[in-house]
């Protein structure tokens, strides 16, 4: 059972930073994509920045030159620094991460961590 668990959320000043943490334990399979997407109130849930299977990496456009995504295999957790934030920012963020075994493909999302920024 591979479970993902998040931390590094919370409420910060616009133009503030926030680091997020998500650790996978369990199975983890070496062809994965392992990132972040978030929800915002009333909106759908958007990806935001992932590695992607070739281990290269994806941004949304809204957060590219603030946020960047890096890992840490050796303890399979990905990590997203966030800086310049912004009141637009402000959702709950996911962490997820999609393994792949042939034509297959198993999706595993963490619980949330809400992140605020004020204006």
């Amino acid at each position: 059972q591979v479970q993902l668990v998040e931390s590094g959320g919370g409420l910060v000043q616009a133009g503030g930073s926030l680091r997020l943490s998500c650790a996978a334990s369990g199975r983890i399979f070496s062809s994965n994509v392992f990132g972040w997407y978030r929800q915002a109130p009333g909106k759908q849930r958007e990806l935001v920045a992932v590695f992607t299977r070739s281990g290269s990496t994806t941004y949304a456009d809204s957060v590219k030159g603030r946020f960047t995504i890096s890992r840490d295999n050796t303890k399979n957790t990905v990590y997203l620094q966030m800086s310049s934030l912004k009141p637009e920012d402000t959702a709950v963020y996911y962490c997820n991460l999609k393994m792949f075994t042939g034509t297959l493909m198993d999706a595993y999302w963490g619980q949330g961590t809400q992140v605020t920024v004020s204006s």
